[in-house]
C-alpha cells in the first residue's frame, strides 16, 4: 500500500505544486480535479505510471488515455491539426473538448492500440497551473474503476484511491458531464456529445459531424 499524500487545491502553495508536478512527470500517479470530472493521471511519457493507472482502475492496458495539454502550442508538438481541428481548438480551448488527431513523430510514442491521440486543453485554473509546472503532457482518464460510474465527491475519491495513488488533490464537488469528443482521423466524427452541443461544434466547424 502506498503512502498517499492528500491536498486541497485551494490551499496548495506553488512550491508544493511544483514538487507534485515533478513527481508526476517522473511517473507518480495523482487523482486530481479537471473541468469535467475527477481524473487519475501521470506523465504522458511514463509507461510505468500508465501501467499503474490501468492496474488501479482494472482497465485494459491497450486502451488509450486522454492527453491534457497546457495550450495549443504544446498540443502541436504531439498532434497534427487539420484546418477544421484548429478551428475547433481556437474556439473551445481551453475547455471541455477532446480532439482525436494524427500524431506527430514525437506523438507516436504516446500511441497505444489506437492510430490517433486524444487531446484536450483544460480550462480549470488549478489544472492550467499544474500543467504549466509539469512542462509536458499529462496522461489522464476518469478517476473511477473501469466501467463504473464517475466519482464527483472528495470523500468517495479518498475512500477508493487512498493507499493506491501517490497524490489525491481535492477540488470540491465536480460536474459529472464529460467533454465532447470529435475524431479527426478521417472525416470529422462526433464520438461523444458532452458539455459542448453538437450544433455548436458544427457551426464553428462549418460542416455536419457524422456519428
Amino acid at each position: 500500500m502506498k503512502q498517499t499524500q492528500i491536498f486541497d487545491v485551494a490551499t496548495l502553495d506553488l512550491h508544493t505544486l511544483q514538487q507534485i508536478a515533478q513527481a508526476v512527470n517522473q511517473g507518480a500517479v495523482a487523482v486530481l480535479p479537471t473541468d469535467t470530472v475527477y481524473g487519475i493521471a501521470t506523465g504522458a511519457f511514463c509507461e510505468q505510471g500508465i501501467e499503474q493507472i490501468c492496474q488501479i482502475k482494472k482497465r485494459p492496458t491497450y486502451q488509450p488515455l486522454q492527453l491534457l495539454m497546457a495550450d495549443v502550442a504544446q498540443a502541436m508538438q504531439v498532434a497534427q491539426f487539420s484546418e477544421g481541428a484548429m478551428r475547433l481548438a481556437k474556439a473551445y480551448w481551453p475547455g471541455a473538448l477532446t480532439l482525436i488527431l494524427p500524431p506527430t513523430e514525437k506523438g507516436k510514442a504516446l500511441l497505444r492500440q489506437s492510430p490517433g491521440v486524444g487531446i484536450r486543453v483544460p480550462k480549470m485554473d488549478f489544472l492550467q497551473k499544474f500543467l504549466t509546472q509539469l512542462k509536458g503532457p499529462l496522461a489522464c482518464t476518469s478517476a473511477n474503476e473501469h466501467q463504473q460510474p464517475v466519482l464527483t465527491r472528495e470523500e468517495d475519491l479518498v475512500k477508493l484511491f487512498n493507499g493506491k495513488v501517490d497524490f489525491i488533490l481535492k477540488g470540491g464537488v465536480l460536474s459529472p458531464i464529460a467533454s465532447s469528443i470529435v475524431d479527426f482521423m478521417q472525416s470529422p466524427r462526433l464520438l461523444r456529445e458532452g458539455s459542448i452541443a453538437r450544433k455548436d461544434l458544427e457551426r464553428v466547424l462549418g460542416q455536419s459531424l457524422t456519428y
